[in-house]
């Protein structure tokens, strides 16, 4: 079947449609592209495609300049030039509200904000292992199962790119002939410090906690390496304990005038230049008075908590991981700021919280369970702001919001993940 791709989908592939009304859907393709591809799945209304060759590439085509690229499943849009980039992304969003959410979305979304770097823009790459050990350390390829052992990474700085070859070089003569229970490793690059943290997770067990701090060091010069154990299924990531091996056992960085201290477990931002234009946007758009009741749900080590608690003298922040709680407390005392930390899942804490007038909220990609999103229109906010980093569950909520009494007021695409189809949005929500 010979077809013209019309545009991308929010999960990296190509969108087509068949003579007869059939949407297919083609990895590996740009808008523009004519492409020969081959049906290996239909589903009756849609139906995946493989690629077969291209009869005539689109002008938004482009070399991908990584030779993993098509195998690693690390990047989707390599191949697409970045201004087609941003323009899927804000459609991802835009398609996601009116079709999912019932918006009427094509007048309030925004354009979406660039990244001010299209490769070497990540702080952090995760790698993974199987049961071959370090050997196997890698990135996760396309189908979800097998590694690739990369040497380098595009997306990082380019005095770190070589960062995944380094450590699994380290790991491999830590190793020896012994089995370290190593399910992952965690490298963080601090853009504007001179940190550098390794974070190995393990099963408990024995480890050479000697050898693995000396040769991880010298491998990355790392100002802190530590040892994160873990209990049950590798993606529940349980966290039992953190062994400081080397160093001060946590990782600093600059972001909105703050240095923040976050821990091996903490989520942080990847991309930091561009979180940092996230968080003034985010904050702005909230527009919190001195004093206004300030609630951060799901606040993290602080990302936006800071930066609200130099607004607003009442702020209260809430957080279910307890390392991150440590962290936000930790990076509230050494800013000299305060706010309320509420430790304990959202959904159950909201509740009793009472009154805010804003509400900032940045939920994990699955959203906010209905018990939330039912406690935060209860606390009476006029405005709401709301971080996503999935449109659907953005969408998903939008129409939640809309029937408790919310309008959406505007929303703001941010890429902070070039080379993917990955897109955060600041979601503006104003009471009616």
């Amino acid at each position: 079947m010979r077809l013209e791709i019309e545009s991308l989908a929010y999960g990296g592939d190509g969108v087509a449609h068949s003579p007869d009304g059939l949407t297919v859907f083609i990895p590996d393709t740009c808008p523009g592209d004519v492409v020969d591809v081959e049906i290996e799945q239909d589903r009756g209304r849609w139906a995946r495609a493989r690629l077969l060759s291209i009869v005539e590439a689109s002008p938004d085509r482009v070399s991908p300049p990584c030779p993993h690229f098509g195998t690693c499943g690390g990047c989707q849009w390599q191949h697409v030039s970045y201004e087609a980039q941003l323009t899927a992304k804000r459609r991802a969003v835009t398609e996601a509200l009116s079709r999912i959410g019932g918006q009427e979305a094509e007048a309030l979304v925004s354009p979406c904000i660039p990244s001010g770097r299209e490769y070497g823009y990540r702080n952090k790459i995760e790698l993974r292992c199987d049961e071959a050990g370090p050997s196997s350390l890698g990135l996760t390829a396309r189908d979800g199962r097998t590694l690739i052992p990369i040497d380098r990474c595009l997306l990082l700085p380019k005095k770190h790119a070589g960062a995944p070859r380094k450590v699994r070089g380290a790991l491999k003569y830590i190793a020896g002939d012994q089995s370290l229970g190593l399910k992952r490793v965690g490298v963080r690059f601090a853009e504007r410090r001179p940190d550098v943290e390794i974070a190995i997770w393990t099963a408990p067990g024995p480890f050479p906690r000697s050898l693995a701090a000396k040769t991880l060091n010298d491998s990355m010069q790392a100002t802190s390496v530590v040892r994160v154990l873990t209990k049950g299924p590798d993606k529940a990531r349980r966290v039992s304990k953190v062994e400081v091996l080397a160093g001060k056992g946590f990782w600093r960085e600059r972001l909105a005038g703050f240095t923040m201290s976050i821990s091996a477990p903490s989520f942080f931002q990847v991309n930091t230049a561009t979180a940092e234009l996230m968080v003034a946007k985010a904050v702005d758009a909230l527009d919190p008075g001195e004093d206004d009741i300030v609630l951060d749900c799901y606040s993290g080590a602080g990302t936006f908590t800071l930066k609200l608690a130099e607004r607003a003298d009442d702020v209260v922040a809430i957080e279910s991981s307890s390392t991150a709680i440590q962290d936000l407390r930790r990076n509230l005392e050494n800013a000299e700021l305060h706010a309320d930390v509420v430790g304990g899942d959202a959904t159950r804490e909201l509740p009793d919280l009472g009154h805010f007038d804003r509400i900032l909220v940045d939920p994990p990609r699955t959203g906010l369970a209905p018990e939330a999103l039912a406690a935060l229109a209860s606390a009476g906010a006029t405005r709401i702001v709301y971080v996503s980093c999935d449109p659907a569950t953005l969408a998903r909520d939008a129409g939640s919001l809309k029937d408790r009494g919310y309008h959406l007021a505007e929303v703001t695409p941010v890429d902070l993940f070039p080379q993917t189809y990955h897109v955060e949005s600041i979601a503006v929500f104003d009471r009616d």
